[in-house]
């Protein structure tokens, strides 16, 4: 990087910046800034969303991540996750909505000694969704971390009330049941009932985050069904529907001709045509 692009590079943080604190007091004024976390550890607040009408596409699909992830091969984009890695906490679980992201890391001391000397509990997802927009999709990433919670059930009634569509973990999730029985979609690596507290911290809200190893930005696309979990970039959303939206009426028609045994002939036309 040369002088000239490190001054632009320069110029852009500190332009992001001076809109985060701008976007922080407007916030803070109406009251939506829970303050566990420091504002300088938020990398934005306001940023575009996918709208409803494209979110309400996908979610009419069936087989939602299962289309999209062929749809995304299509151009070049690494973005699907399999269901192996990442699973609803409830079965028939969906999710569709814009990104917000918290990364977590963990604190060297041990948990015991954190709590013996009461400090300050620095895992905070409340800040996250105050400040997030109904039909949200928080993306927490603790690194795929499969022995302490990233987040519990308290955690998840927060994120109902405040209007979000779901969360998606980069990590384990606890307090199973009792998410369950509300309801609300909880995709994680796993379960777990240790507590995370004294044990990670809020290191970055609203940055770049990964999920099983993709990239995740705030503002994409988030949709995860049983199959697993897709990220689409926003600019792409509306494309990305289009050809879904196509494909899914042509598997439609194929069962249906299957189903009617319709002959061979009729069949072969239509067999993987959508390849070609």
């Amino acid at each position: 990087m040369d002088i000239t692009q490190t001054e632009a590079y320069n110029e852009m943080v500190a332009a992001q910046r001076a809109q985060r604190d701008a976007d922080y007091a407007e916030y803070e004024a109406a009251g939506r800034i829970w303050g566990l976390v420091p504002r300088e550890r938020i990398t934005k607040i306001k940023f575009d969303r996918v709208s409803k009408e494209i979110i309400d596409g996908f979610l009419s699909m069936e087989d939602m991540t299962t289309t999209v992830s062929d749809v995304l091969d299509g151009y070049g984009i690494d973005g699907a996750i399999p269901g192996s890695y990442l699973k609803p906490l409830k079965p028939g679980s969906k999710i569709c909505g814009s990104a917000v992201t918290i990364r977590n890391s963990p604190v060297r001391k041990t948990a015991t000694q954190g709590s013996h000397d009461h400090d300050f509990i620095a895992m905070s997802t409340r800040d996250i969704y105050y400040i997030s927009e109904p039909g949200d999709v928080l993306v927490s990433d603790f690194g795929g971390n499969l022995e302490v919670s990233n987040m519990g059930g308290q955690s998840c009634t927060v994120a109902k009330a405040c209007g979000l569509a779901g969360n998606i973990v980069n990590g384990c999730c606890r307090d199973a049941s009792s998410i369950m029985e509300s309801d609300y979609p909880v995709f994680s690596c796993g379960v777990t009932q240790i507590t995370g507290k004294y044990r990670m911290e809020c290191v970055e809200m609203n940055g770049p985050v990964t999920l099983c190893g993709k990239l995740v930005e705030p503002g994409d696309l988030m949709l995860a069904d049983d199959s697993g979990v897709c990220i689409v970039p926003p600019e792409l959303a509306a494309d990305v529907l289009e050809e879904s939206l196509k494909i899914a009426a042509a598997e439609e028609r194929m069962r249906k001709l299957i189903e009617s045994k319709a002959p061979i002939s009729e069949l072969r036309p239509l067999f993987r045509s959508r390849y070609k």
